[in-house]
């Protein structure tokens, strides 16, 4: 009597297990898009942290550790992930010249196209801090 009612909730549990990673797979062929848009405040918004020693060496703590594997150690866009998965990340070592302080923040905060946002995992003046580092790779 209880061997029908097995057949049944193993059955029922293949299915829902198929469903979810069917929906899983879905899921993830269709990233979502980040906003690419920098609203003007942003844009206008002036970076409080001094690129001194300090500030760099902080901001390239967080670059080796977040940055680097996609944008390569010195940012010339070849970091691991990025010549692995195939990426087109650009050479920031030249793009960055028409790019404020207030820019770079908002993108790292909030990522852009296939870049992860960076959130809330460095507070204030950690991220003004990467900012100092990414841009002083792009005056080299």
């Amino acid at each position: 009597m209880c061997k029908p009612f097995s057949i049944i909730l193993a059955l029922s549990l293949v299915l829902s297990a198929a469903c979810v990673l069917a929906a899983g797979l879905q899921e993830n062929q269709n990233p979502p898009a980040t906003n690419t848009a920098v609203p003007a405040t942003a844009v206008n918004q002036a970076n409080p942290v001094k690129p001194t020693a300090e500030s760099l060496a902080t901001g390239k703590k967080y670059y080796g550790y977040d940055c680097a594997m996609c944008h390569g150690a010195n940012g010339d866009g070849k970091g691991d992930v990025a010549v692995d998965e195939k990426m087109n990340v650009g050479d920031f070592r030249e793009s960055l010249a028409g790019k404020t302080d207030g820019e770079l923040h908002y993108i790292i905060k909030n990522g852009k196209g296939q870049m992860p946002p960076e959130g809330d995992r460095l507070k204030g003046n950690e991220l003004w801090s990467l900012v100092n580092y990414v841009r002083s790779l792009a005056k080299k």
